[in-house]
């Protein structure tokens, strides 16, 4: 089979001739760019101090180019926009140097000015006369949101203040996919995997909103989760309209790309907690699932593509309503949380989800183990999950800085064998 091939067997639910694969298909199955750089040293494709370019800002993920890609035996390939977090294209790049000294190419209006005390602050659109969005402390990583909750008018709340981020999608931006898709369709034989802006509700990642200068309505993560609980109309009467300019922004995108894309990512909100989902299944239904029917029913309707549910946590007790609620693959299967048993999961929903994920811990065993219990680990899950298809292996989210490389090398000696 095709990489292309082997994705849609493995999403059909049908057993492709070995091991689906994927590593930065999309924004949480990443690498972080000092572990990209890391790889590409120790796999020999580049000399020392050639930059890895940063193509998502926020979490700092790094490019998993094609020489990458075909070392790993990566079957996925990202379609993506030129938007990021901040609110500034990623388009031209300049060079810099992460805190662990990891050289770098990130977007031109990315800040590379450290404070005094080490920390770095990022400013929506790159624009600095207005309060940064976003913090990476010295040392760090990645960056926080910063909480730029504006004061608000309980009687008066507006839900347009909340769909500020969400509208029409530029024709160069549509153009951009258009192009991108026939190259990535032409010229690889790899699974196109779509990330595309406004089809998630609720994202506490984007509630924030480090990209809007001056972001308007329930901007604060605490008050959010308040508002699914004591503002459920204001919620919906977002959602509502999201739904709407979501579904008319999709229609656009097919029409551009046609049937190349084999996945894209309908939610980024996570629902599960390491103890189980935060809110009730009952609310899950009443104020999410409407709005995720909508979207996932009219990707069914229209197109070929599969639609990609991530959510971290133990999620157990919601996945009837997930697969009522039209979604075919789960991300990225946190088996360490509550209820998430590997071998439960696959017995019980094989059939209806594809599993996208599991593959190894990477809270735990993946940072902190050794190689042979990062082979032991990723063999027990190749073993459970991977009979009968409906399996892409993963790491159960990006795979973070500091991970000792001899056990990402473990970890795809496995996959290989």
């Amino acid at each position: 089979m095709t990489s292309r091939e082997r994705i849609l067997a493995t999403c059909n639910h049908k057993q492709p001739d070995k091991l689906a694969v994927d590593f930065g298909g999309g924004f949480q199955t990443g690498i972080h760019v000092s572990i990209v750089y890391k790889l590409r040293q120790a796999l020999g494709l580049d000399s020392p101090g050639k930059p890895v370019k940063v193509v998502e800002p926020y979490q700092m993920l790094g490019e998993v180019a094609p020489d990458l890609r075909d070392a790993l035996g990566i079957d996925t390939i990202p379609l993506m926009g030129t938007g990021t977090m901040f609110g500034f294209p990623a388009k031209e790049f300049k060079e810099a140097k992460a805190h662990d000294g990891t050289p770098m190419l990130v977007p031109v209006d990315f800040n590379t000015e450290a404070e005094p005390n080490g920390d770095i602050f990022q400013y929506p659109g790159g624009d600095r006369s207005v309060p940064p969005s976003a913090h990476m402390p010295a040392g760090g990583h990645f960056f926080d949101s910063i909480i730029r909750q504006a004061a608000f008018d309980e009687d008066n709340l507006n839900p347009e203040d909340n769909l500020e981020e969400f509208g029409p999608i530029e024709e160069d931006e549509v153009a951009q996919y258009a192009r991108g898709a026939q190259a990535l369709y032409s010229e690889t034989d790899r699974a196109l995997f779509c990330t595309f802006g406004g089809l998630t509700f609720g994202d506490v990642a984007l509630v924030p909103a480090p990209f809007l200068k001056h972001p308007k309505g329930i901007r604060d993560i605490e008050e959010w989760y308040v508002s699914t609980v004591i503002r459920q109309d204001y919620v919906k009467a977002i959602f509502e309209r999201q739904a709407e300019i979501a579904v008319e922004n999709l229609s656009r995108l097919h029409q551009a790309v046609g049937d190349k894309i084999a996945v894209i990512q309908t939610n980024g909100t996570d629902f599960g907690t390491q103890n189980g989902p935060f809110l009730s299944v009952e609310n899950y239904r009443e104020l999410f699932m409407p709005f995720q029917k909508k979207v996932n029913g009219w990707i069914h309707e229209h197109t070929t593509w599969k639609t990609f549910m991530h959510s971290c946590g133990g999620v157990y007790p919601l996945l009837d309503s997930i697969v009522e609620a039209g979604f075919d693959i789960l991300n990225p299967v946190q088996c360490s949380a509550n209820g998430m048993d590997p071998r439960q999961l696959k017995k019980n929903y094989g059939d209806k989800l594809v599993f996208w994920g599991g593959g190894v811990d990477t809270q735990r065993v993946l940072p902190f183990g050794t190689p042979d219990e990062v082979r032991e680990q990723v063999k027990e899950r190749i073993d459970i999950f991977g009979q009968d298809g409906g399996f892409v292996f993963c790491s159960i989210h990006n795979i973070q800085a500091c991970t000792p490389i001899e056990n990402l090398l473990a970890m795809f000696e496995v996959i290989r064998r």
